[in-house]
């Protein structure tokens, strides 16, 4: 037995989004056999949009029953039933929202009609229900009201199920292994199945080819198939856009990070917000207190009048001076790592020579403290260092070329570099901005080896 349904509501995403009317349709496969129709109360204004798009107003749910109060007859009436819509996803999160808020569940198998004209019925431009109607000469009146959606998704319904074949693909969406129902409306299911479990970026594309949304993952597949369980209004919205999805391999999560941040600059995705936000930059300085001693600080960039190392992330700039405490035995006191303390007593730094003891003269702490600036004011040499390829037959590599991001790359184990032109032969160059400067910086923070294994021109 099948419950076609159709819902209408206030038009806030999934969470939040109440339900205005409700239409369902009992089918056992040949017949309607029974039907539920009812305007809800949804106990919120509804917006003048929606009026204008369904017709419902404020007025005409005022003496509606709540959802609570009609809960049990729609659990009771889509009892042992397939649950269908066109879009399922849309109308059966919605109603599953709604009865989670009134600690009820709402569980039922479920089948997409435009999945299903897809797969049964491929060719047609459109497969939103009211062309999709127009081009079938399926008669749909009451466009956008739950009654004559869901009466028109059962003709549909009833036209899909005798289609050649549809015995097969009716069973292998209704497997619960297939993910059918979870993937987005208008993407094929093998192009899903085609996406790799491995390092890379992806790119969202809608029914023109547009690229809409692009990310990175440790696993690309697991990563997309997350997107479609997201029940954020941002991330139904994106997916339902969604027709195909093209990908990249990185070989690792940093190269991953670069590519991804590369493609967004290049096409700038409609449903990208994170890169497009302003990156804060932040400045390691010294400066000297009253009793001579010499201070390591950050702050702001823009508040700092000589900056002697730019950062972009408070946590890089604390990461970087533990750093320097540990390489030139500095005093975390002293390096605004702990503050009000009278002497430093660091989790994880045990290298001052105990300037803030007395053990240790200001002039000799001061000495450090000038090595430590030498080294960070000479952060602008060029290196290359090692990740791990897309295949285990080649190794990545990403270029540092005067201290900034120059691009990345992947050569094959089997060829043997001996200088920067070697390098030069197989790199990928790229526009060194905010964004890969501070994921650059801050992989090597957390990865000093990486430095310490780099190539340089005394090493090549």
């Amino acid at each position: 037995m099948y419950c076609i349904v159709d819902i209408e509501t206030t038009g806030n995403g999934i969470k939040g989004n109440r339900i205005t009317e409700i239409a369902i349709f009992k089918y056992d496969g040949y017949q309607i056999v029974d039907e539920y129709t009812s305007l809800v109360n949804p106990e919120c204004e509804i917006p003048y949009f929606i009026t204008g798009l369904t017709g419902i107003d404020n007025d005409m749910v005022r003496n509606a029953p709540t959802i609570a109060e009609i809960s049990d007859t729609i659990l009771n009436f889509t009892n042992d039933c397939i649950f269908v819509a066109h879009s399922v996803n849309f109308d059966y999160n919605v109603i599953k929202e709604e009865f989670k808020a009134l600690n009820k569940e709402f569980i039922r198998k479920k089948l997409c009609t435009v999945r299903l004209s897809r797969k049964l019925i491929p060719g047609y431009h459109s497969y939103s229900l009211g062309k999709l109607c127009s081009s079938l000469q399926i008669p749909l009146t009451d466009r956008h009201r739950a009654r004559g959606d869901a009466h028109a998704t059962t003709l549909l319904f009833q036209r899909l199920l005798r289609v050649d074949g549809a015995a097969e693909v009716f069973k292998k969406f209704l497997n619960a292994r297939s993910q059918e129902a979870t993937l987005p409306p208008a993407l094929h299911k093998e192009v899903y199945e085609k996406l790799p479990n491995k390092p890379g970026v992806y790119y969202f594309k809608n029914t023109s080819g547009k690229i809409i949304y692009v990310g990175k993952a440790i696993n690309i597949k697991k990563r997309v198939l997350s997107h479609f369980y997201d029940k954020s209004s941002k991330e139904i919205a994106m997916c339902h856009e969604t027709a195909d999805i093209d990908f990249e391999l990185s070989g690792s999560d940093l190269l991953a990070l670069l590519m991804e941040s590369d493609a967004i600059k290049r096409h700038y995705p409609e449903y990208n917000r994170a890169q497009k936000r302003t990156i804060q930059p932040y400045a390691i300085f010294s400066y000297q207190d009253r009793n001579g001693i010499v201070h390591l600080a950050y702050n702001k960039l823009k508040l700092v009048p000589r900056p002697i190392l730019t950062l972009y992330r408070p946590s890089d700039c604390r990461s970087y001076l533990e750093g320097l405490c540990n390489t030139f035995s500095l005093c975390p006191k002293y390096c605004h790592l702990q503050e009000g303390v009278a002497h430093c007593s660091h989790y994880s730094i045990t290298t001052c020579g105990g300037v803030c003891r007395g053990n240790e003269s200001t002039e000799t702490y001061n000495r450090k403290v000038t090595a430590a600036i030498a080294h960070m004011e000479t952060a602008d040499e060029s290196f290359v260092f090692q990740e791990k390829g897309r295949y285990n037959s080649e190794q990545a590599f990403v270029y540092i070329e005067n201290g900034k991001y120059a691009g990345y790359g992947f050569i094959e184990k089997e060829h043997s570099v001996s200088s920067f032109e070697d390098f030069d032969a197989f790199l990928v160059r790229q526009k060194n901005t905010l964004e890969t400067q501070r994921i650059v910086q801050s992989y090597l923070i957390k990865n000093p080896e990486k430095s310490k294994m780099a190539f340089t021109e005394t090493t090549l």
